[in-house]
């Protein structure tokens, strides 16, 4: 199993178990996740054209009020990132 799959199916085990994540926990895996979209993105030649609609954007939100969301939420916000970095994965892969 590569890291970004071992980190892919770590999102995905936290966001099944969204109701028993720290505020700490949630900041920590969303954080992560956008570091690695940003570098998947860097290295694939794509960038978030279009800021207004930018996921990216979103999960920056959902980690500064990683506190104070409701677990559904979090589930969301953690899928979203597990989703995009599968697909830059994807994109990745088929460009070796």
């Amino acid at each position: 199993m590569t890291p970004t799959t071992a980190f892919i199916a770590e999102l995905i085990r936290a966001a099944n178990e969204a109701d028993r994540l720290s505020p700490f926990e949630v900041k920590r895996l969303l954080n992560r996740s956008i570091a690695a979209i940003g570098d998947m993105r860097e290295q694939t030649g794509m960038r978030g054209r279009n800021r207004t609609k930018d996921v990216v954007i979103d999960l920056q939100v959902a980690a500064a009020r990683g506190d104070s969301l409701p677990a559904s939420e979090i589930r969301d916000a953690l899928l979203d990132a597990a989703d995009i970095i599968r697909t830059l994965k994807i994109v990745l892969d088929g460009k070796e």
